[in-house]
């Protein structure tokens, strides 16, 4: 993967380093995997270190070394509903039912795995980056970089509050109000692994939400995150109540759904190389659909 850029004049007299740290927000790590592990740094068609400076016109080209793939991933052959994808970002419409990172057991299928089978078909030399992790039951979008330049770029856009992921839930009960925000911190449970809790010593959890249609024992919610901890939504649900259909672990029920009813169905973002602002949404899966 090449990246390219022409340095503007504001620039000019910078130490490539400080171009490519300050300017382009490459980090230090990968910076040294540049230098180490066969990539290159090329200024007006001459390799070039850290220390060359440049001017204004420079053509700066980067040159970022193959990654390597992890041995605990295992190659999925299942088909990708790809919504969008070009050399920097993939993003694609994640069923329900399927881990997005390989558990302990080598045989379970994942998307990690159904990406790096797409990106060996593709040709393309990277490993995968998830920017948000869906767990198991949860559908819908999820963002990935396409190289550890474009990840490292969306990650911080994401802690910045500026990636904003929307979802869909139907959730147990009639809720009382049209809108609302959830303010209430989340930690691991001392007794278990995997489930979380509200506590005060865990850590700053913010979720919005709005009311969208009342059924008769659901109701369809509207949710925006703030903050992006492990199980939010659902922990901020049950807590308020109205815990997730199908979601047994946080008091649901698997009567009307038998899977945590949970579905990503927008995504907002600024593209991490073209900075362009981009909006994509994943239509609700049939099985929320459940008076149809």
């Amino acid at each position: 993967m090449i990246l390219t850029w022409e340095v503007d004049n504001r620039y000019s007299d910078l130490l490539l380093r400080d171009y490519l740290r300050e300017v382009k927000g490459i980090s230090r790590k990968t910076l040294a995997e540049i230098k180490f592990k066969g990539g290159k740094l090329v200024i007006n068609g001459k390799e070039q270190n850290v220390r060359q400076y440049i001017k204004s016109g420079d053509k700066v080209d980067v040159h970022l070394p193959d990654e390597v793939v992890s041995k605990n991933i295992k190659i999925t052959s299942l088909p990708l509903e790809v919504i969008y994808e070009d050399d920097h970002l993939l993003i694609i419409n994640k069923p329900a039912g399927i881990v997005t990172i390989p558990t302990e057991d080598p045989y379970e299928p994942s998307i990690a795995g159904a990406v790096i089978n797409h990106y060996r078909i593709t040709g393309w030399p990277a490993t995968f980056h998830a920017v948000n992790r869906l767990d198991r039951d949860t559908s819908g979008l999820l963002v990935a970089g396409k190289h550890r330049y474009a990840h490292d770029l969306l990650v911080k856009q994401q802690r910045a509050g500026k990636l904003e992921r929307a979802y869909t839930a139907l959730v147990s009960g009639e809720v009382s109000w049209r809108f609302g925000s959830i303010y209430a911190p989340i930690a691991r449970k001392s007794s278990s692994i995997i489930e979380r809790e509200i506590s005060s010593a865990g850590r700053h959890a913010v979720t919005h939400f709005e009311r969208i249609k009342l059924q008769q024992g659901y109701s369809t919610m509207l949710l925006r995150l703030e903050t992006g901890r492990t199980h939010q939504i659902r922990v901020h649900m049950a807590w308020l109540g109205y815990p997730l259909l199908g979601d047994t672990l946080y008091g649901g029920n698997k009567r009307l759904l038998t899977r945590t009813a949970l579905h990503s169905h927008r995504v907002m973002l600024n593209h991490p190389l073209t900075g362009e602002l981009q909006c994509y949404e994943a239509p609700l899966p049939k099985d929320f659909k459940l008076n149809d």
